[in-house]
């Protein structure tokens, strides 16, 4: 069973963000704000950024495919980010296969093992506390999106 963050601390970064102080997460965090798939109201969400492209960052499902901001992204993939100095970006949201979602868990996991095994432990997520290779399954219950920052002649 995973445990929760309380939903006080978990929403803490967003004013941070809102006000143009995202760059004092240090690159850990983005904010992302998603349309509801019931409501279609925004919602905004802080979420650790496991690794970054060129075209933008991936961030994890930490509670799984169940995640309300992780369902609402499957049903409408436009978002905008908050990303260090920038402020509500235009980006589309994709989940990443299986296999790669796998190896981006697999790399986060040993370039941060601290905060792996931090994050493993507070949520009791058994496969990030622990050392040796992830299970297959991993990667299903921990889905990593892609979200892709677009351009300004994009928009």
């Amino acid at each position: 069973m995973v445990r929760r963050i309380p939903r006080r601390i978990a929403r803490l970064p967003i004013p941070m963000f809102r006000r143009g102080y995202g760059w004092m997460a240090g690159g850990h965090l983005v904010m992302l704000e998603h349309q509801g798939r019931v409501s279609g109201t925004n919602h905004l969400v802080a979420l650790e950024v496991v690794a970054r492209f060129a075209d933008g960052v991936a961030v994890v499902a930490g509670y799984g495919p169940a995640t309300q901001w992780y369902r609402n992204i499957l049903r409408c993939p436009d978002v905008r980010v908050w990303d260090r100095r920038r402020r509500g970006v235009r980006a589309t949201a994709t989940p990443l296969s299986e296999s790669d979602s796998l190896a981006i868990l697999e790399r986060y996991r040993r370039q941060h093992r601290i905060a792996a095994r931090l994050l493993g432990r507070l949520l009791n997520i058994p496969p990030l506390a622990v050392g040796g290779p992830l299970p297959p399954d991993a990667a299903t219950k921990l889905p990593v999106v892609h979200v892709i920052t677009l351009l300004p002649d994009e928009r």
